[in-house]
C-alpha cells in the first residue's frame, strides 16, 4: 500500500494530476489537472483506488491512516471555503462521486448535497435566505442516499414527488415552492422509516456510509456488465476513486444552472460546441432525462459572458488533453464552476471526423488520432443504413432528436430486462423503447438494436451510453406516448403493442412502421479513408481478404485488401449449374468417369479464377483445394435423395448406397481435406489446371501480373504434403512450359491441426507459405465441436472459466502458443516463409495484435471486416513503439 491515501486540490495546493488516472480515477485526475491549469473548479479531494481495492479486499474496512487523512482534507476545505462541515450556521456540504481509471458513464453511485440534516438545512436557509434552493437540496439528499446507501426502493420517492407535483397542478419540480419541498422532506423520512432505515443526522457518518457505498459501487451488478461489454479487463484497474467535493449549486434560482458540454458534436464530429443545460437545477437533472434542457447555444441569450468563458476553457481543455471532452458544469449566482471534464464518448462517424480535424489543425499528431480511433468505430461505420428510397416508401409514425446514427428495426419493448431475456434466449431482434433510460438498463440496452426514448436531452445516459455502443438512439421524442402497464406506444394517433416492429434512423431521428430493408456502404470515402491511409503508413502486417467470387474480391479491394487469403473453392461448386457434375464425380466408379466429370468442372472452375486474379492484379491470390467431407454435396434425407436420383437417372438404392457409404461420425475429423486429394488426386490435377489455366489466360491476354498461391488444407503428416504437392508441380510446371508465359506460384499449406505446429519444421521442407485456419485449429485444439459448442459456451463465460469465446477472440496461451511454435519452427527451415491466418480471428482487433506480436505477415478475414484489421495493425505496431 502507498503512503499516501486522501490527494486535495484548491488553491492552496493540487497534489497529483492527469498522468495519474491509476490511482486518482480519470474523474478526480483530471479535476487536480484542471486546478492547476487555473480553471475554476470547487476544492476537493480524492480517495485513492488503491482504497477501493483494499476495501473490497478486506472484508469491506478501510486502511488505518484513512480516516486521519480525510479529517485532515476536510480542515483543509473547511479553511478554503470558511465554511465548517457539519455547522448550523454555514455548513460546508460536498458531493461524493465515483471515478475509475476507465470512464464508466453513470455505472457507479454519487451523493449530492451531503451534509444537510435538520439542523444544517438552517443554517443554510440563514445563510442564503433561499428556503426553497435549501429544501430542494436537502429532498435530493435524502432521496439519493436513501436510493445509493441504504437501497431503499428509487421509485418509492419518486411516486411520492409525482404525488405532490400533481396535488399542486405542476409538472416540472423547479415549479414546486419551498414549502413543497419541505413536505416532500418529511415525506421522504416517512419512506425511509416504512423501509425500516434510519437517515444518519450526523454529517460524518453520512460521508464514510456514502465513501464505503461509492466503493461498493465498483462491484454493482450494472458496472460489472459494463466492463463486461467494453471488454475491460477487471484484473488492470484496483477500483474506483472517491471524489469529495466542496457543492456548488445550480438550483439556486435564476442566475444558477447546470449543464453538460462537449468540445466538438459527438454525433457529426463537427467543430462545434453541443451540449445541453438546465436554469435552476442540479447536476443530476440533466443527465437523468427527466426534464427536457435547453441546447448550449442558448446560454448566450441568458448568461453571454458564462458562455464566452466556457468557450474559451473548451478550447484550452482540446489543446491540453489533445482530444474532444466532455464537460460537466455548474454555475452557482453568476459564476461558472467545472465538475468534470474526461474525453467524450463520441459517434463511430465522429470519432474518425474528430481525428482527421484535429491532425489538420495540428491538436493531436497521426499516431493519436490512429489510436483514438477504435476499430469497432470502423466496424459500425460499415454498417448498414437506409436509403431515402426506402424511407420514403415507409410510414413515418414519429420523429425525435437524433442522439446516435446508424438505422436498427426489431419489435417494440418497454422493459430493460425483457429486453436482454428476448435476444438472449429467443434470438429477437428488439428496440428498447423507455420514458427515459438509467444505468439499470445498460443490459438490455446493450443487447438492443436501438433505442428509443420519450423524454431526455442529447447529453442524457440513453443519448451517451448508445454513442459509446455504436447503437442508433433517439430521445426526447414527445410525439410518442408510451403506457408500459398496457403494453402500448401511441404515436400520431395510432397504437402500437409492445412486439410490433419498427425502424429507427438515429442519424435523422426518423421512427417508422415495420421492419425496413437496409444497406451495406460500397466503399470507404471521406475521413475513414484518410484515417485508414495512415494505418497503412504505420502497420507493418499485411491485410488479405476471403473472398471466394470476383464481387467478394471487387469489394475486399475497394476496402483495402492486398490480396486474397483464402478463396474456398468447394463454395464455387455449390453453384446451380455445377452441382450436378459434382455429384456425377462423385458417383463414379472409376477414375475414367471421375476424370470425365472433373473435365466437365475444368472451365467452370478456371473462369471463377479468371475473375478472382483480374480483381485482384498484382496482389496474391491463395485458392484453397476441395476442403469439405464429399457427403456435404448429397442430400441426406430419403425424399431428396429419391428425387436426386430421378434428376441424376440413377436408382434411388444405388444413390441411397453412396450417400450412406459416404456417412461419417465426426465428418469434421473425417475423409476431407487433403485426405480427399490423396484418395483422388484427379481432383488436385484439375484444380491445378483451373487455377493455372486462368492465370496464364489473364497474363497471356490482358497483360496484367498474376500471383497465384495453392494451398493444401488439413495437412497433419508432412508426406501428404509432399505427395500432392508433386502432383501440383508437375501439372502446372507442364502447362507453364507449354502456355511459353513466366508464371511464378507457390505451393503451401494450411495449418489447422496442432500436430502440424509440432512438426511445422518439416513440412515447412515442402511448404512455401503457411496460413493458420484458426477457426479448425481452435477446435481440434479445445476439443470443441464449432457445430455444438455453442450450447455450453455460454455457461463457460458466465462461470469465468473462459474469459471469451475462444472462436471470437484467438486463445493467445493455447491456440495462439500453437501458431507462435508452428511459425518459429516453420522459419527455422526456411527464413523466407511467409505466414499469415485465414480463420475470422483475422478480423478481430485483440487477434490483430497477436499476430503482429509473434512475427506473421498478414492477416485476411471477410472483405467488411478489411478496414477493421488495417486500423487494428496500425494500433499493434504504434502500441509495441
Amino acid at each position: 500500500m502507498s503512503s499516501k491515501y486522501v490527494y486535495y486540490f484548491g488553491k492552496k495546493r493540487a497534489e497529483g494530476g492527469a498522468e495519474m488516472k491509476d490511482l486518482l480515477g480519470g474523474k478526480g485526475a483530471n479535476l487536480v489537472e484542471m486546478t492547476k491549469m487555473g480553471f475554476p473548479v470547487p476544492p476537493g479531494f480524492v480517495i485513492t483506488t488503491e482504497v477501493c481495492k483494499y476495501y473490497n479486499e478486506h472484508g469491506k474496512t478501510h486502511p488505518d491512516r484513512l480516516k486521519k487523512e480525510v479529517e485532515e482534507a476536510v480542515k483543509d476545505l473547511e479553511d478554503e471555503t470558511g465554511k465548517e462541515f457539519g455547522s448550523s450556521d454555514n455548513p460546508l456540504l460536498v458531493a461524493v462521486r465515483s471515478g475509475a481509471a476507465i470512464s464508466m458513464p453513470g455505472m457507479m453511485d454519487t451523493i449530492l448535497n451531503l451534509g444537510l440534516n435538520d439542523s444544517t438545512v438552517e443554517g443554510m436557509i440563514k445563510a442564503t435566505d433561499n428556503p426553497k434552493f435549501c429544501y430542494d437540496s436537502y429532498r435530493r439528499f435524502l432521496q439519493m442516499f436513501g436510493d445509493v446507501v441504504l437501497k431503499i426502493e428509487h421509485e418509492l420517492f419518486e411516486n411520492a414527488l409525482r404525488t405532490i407535483k400533481a396535488s399542486k397542478g405542476v409538472k416540472l419540480d423547479v415549479e414546486l415552492e419551498a414549502d413543497d419541498f419541505k413536505e416532500l422532506v418529511e415525506k421522504y423520512k416517512e419512506i425511509y422509516a416504512e423501509a425500516g432505515k434510519q437517515f444518519p443526522q450526523d454529517p460524518w457518518e453520512q460521508l464514510w456510509k456514502s465513501i464505503d457505498a461509492v466503493f461498493g459501487s465498483w462491484m454493482n451488478e450494472r458496472a460489472i456488465t459494463y466492463r463486461k461489454l467494453n471488454n475491460i479487463d477487471e484484473s488492470t484497474l484496483m477500483g474506483t476513486a472517491v471524489n469529495i467535493v466542496t457543492m456548488v449549486f445550480g438550483n439556486m434560482g435564476k442566475t444558477s444552472g447546470t449543464g453538460v458540454a462537449f468540445t466538438r458534436d459527438p454525433n457529426t464530429g463537427e467543430r462545434t460546441v453541443y451540449g445541453e443545460y438546465l436554469i435552476d437545477a442540479q447536476g443530476e437533472d440533466v443527465v437523468a432525462g427527466t426534464r427536457t434542457p435547453e441546447p448550449i447555444a442558448d446560454l448566450q441569450k441568458e448568461m453571454l459572458e458564462i458562455y464566452d468563458e466556457l468557450i474559451g476553457i473548451f478550447r484550452k481543455l482540446e489543446e491540453h488533453y489533445h482530444d474532444m471532452q466532455d464537460v460537466e458544469f455548474t454555475i452557482e449566482r453568476g459564476r461558472l464552476y467545472l465538475l468534470q471534464t474526461r474525453s467524450g464518448k463520441r459517434t463511430p462517424y465522429a470519432a474518425v471526423k474528430i481525428a482527421v480535424d484535429m491532425v489538420k489543425e495540428s491538436v493531436m499528431t497521426k499516431e493519436e488520432a490512429l489510436l483514438k480511433t477504435a476499430p469497432e468505430h470502423v466496424e459500425i461505420l460499415l454498417h448498414p443504413y437506409f436509403t431515402q428510397e426506402t424511407k420514403e416508401k415507409a410510414d413515418l409514425i414519429a420523429k425525435g432528436n437524433p442522439a446516435s446514427p446508424g438505422a436498427a428495426s426489431g419489435i417494440l419493448v418497454f422493459d430493460s430486462d425483457k429486453a436482454d431475456r428476448l435476444v438472449k434466449e429467443e434470438n429477437k431482434k428488439v428496440i428498447l423503447t423507455r420514458p427515459e433510460t438509467s444505468p439499470e438498463d445498460i443490459a438490455g440496452m446493450a443487447a438492443s438494436e436501438g433505442i428509443l426514448t420519450s423524454t431526455g436531452g442529447k447529453t442524457s445516459h440513453a443519448a451517451v451510453v448508445a454513442r459509446g455502443m455504436g447503437k442508433p438512439c433517439i430521445v426526447g421524442c414527445s410525439e410518442i406516448d408510451i403506457n408500459r402497464t398496457k403494453g402500448i406506444m401511441k404515436a400520431r394517433g395510432k397504437e402500437f403493442a409492445e412486439g410490433s416492429w419498427i425502424s429507427i434512423d438515429g442519424t435523422t431521428g426518423e421512427i417508422f412502421e415495420g421492419k425496413l430493408d437496409t444497406v451495406m456502404p460500397e466503399g470507404l470515402e471521406g475521413p475513414l479513408a484518410e484515417v485508414l491511409s495512415w494505418a497503412d503508413e504505420f502497420r507493418r502486417l499485411g491485410v488479405r481478404a476471403n473472398a471466394d467470387t470476383p464481387k467478394d474480391a471487387e469489394a475486399a479491394k475497394r476496402f483495402g485488401a492486398e490480396g486474397i487469403g483464402l478463396a474456398r473453392t468447394e463454395h464455387m461448386f455449390f453453384e446451380a449449374d455445377r452441382i450436378p457434375v459434382v455429384r456425377q464425380m462423385i458417383l463414379s466408379k472409376s477414375v475414367e468417369q471421375r476424370e470425365k466429370a472433373l473435365e466437365r468442372l475444368l472451365p467452370m472452375q478456371q473462369e471463377d479464377f479468371v475473375g478472382l486474379f483480374k480483381a485482384m492484379e498484382g496482389y496474391p491470390v491463395t485458392i484453397r483445394l476441395l476442403d469439405p467431407p464429399l457427403h456435404e454435396f448429397l442430400p441426406s434425407e430419403e425424399d431428396d435423395i429419391r428425387e436426386l436420383a430421378k434428376d441424376m437417372k440413377v436408382s434411388f438404392e444405388e444413390l441411397k448406397e453412396v450417400a450412406e457409404s459416404l456417412h461419417e461420425f465426426n465428418p469434421m475429423m473425417g475423409h476431407r481435406g487433403c485426405r480427399l486429394t490423396v484418395t483422388y488426386p484427379e481432383v488436385a490435377v484439375m484444380q491445378t489446371k483451373a487455377i493455372i489455366g486462368a492465370a496464364i489466360d489473364v497474363l497471356k491476354e490482358e497483360g496484367k501480373t498474376v500471383l497465384p498461391e495453392i494451398m493444401i488444407p488439413l495437412v497433419s503428416i508432412s508426406k501428404e504434403l509432399e505427395y500432392l504437392k508433386k502432383i501440383i508441380v508437375e501439372t502446372a510446371d507442364e502447362m507453364i512450359e507449354d502456355a511459353g508465359v513466366d508464371l511464378k506460384y507457390t505451393v503451401g499449406t494450411m495449418i489447422e491441426i496442432p500436430r502440424a505446429c509440432l512438426i511445422a519444421d518439416e513440412i515447412a521442407k515442402e511448404a512455401e507459405f503457411f496460413s493458420f485456419g484458426t477457426n479448425d485449429l481452435t477446435q481440434l485444439t479445445f476439443g470443441f465441436s464449432r457445430d455444438d459448442y455453442g450450447k455450453y459456451v455460454g455457461d463457460y463465460v458466465a462461470k469465468e472459466i473462459l474469459e471469451v469465446d475462444p472462436f471470437q477472440k484467438i486463445d493467445q496461451i493455447g491456440v495462439g502458443e500453437l501458431v507462435k511454435m508452428g511459425t518459429e519452427r516453420g522459419r527455422k527451415t526456411r527464413k523466407d516463409l511467409k505466414v499469415g491466418i485465414c480463420g475470422e480471428h483475422g478480423g478481430e482487433p485483440s487477434s490483430v495484435e497477436f499476430c503482429h506480436h509473434v512475427g506473421l505477415d498478414y492477416v485476411s478475414c471477410s472483405p467488411y471486416r478489411v478496414p477493421v484489421a488495417r486500423l487494428s495493425a496500425a494500433h499493434a505496431k504504434l502500441k509495441s513503439k
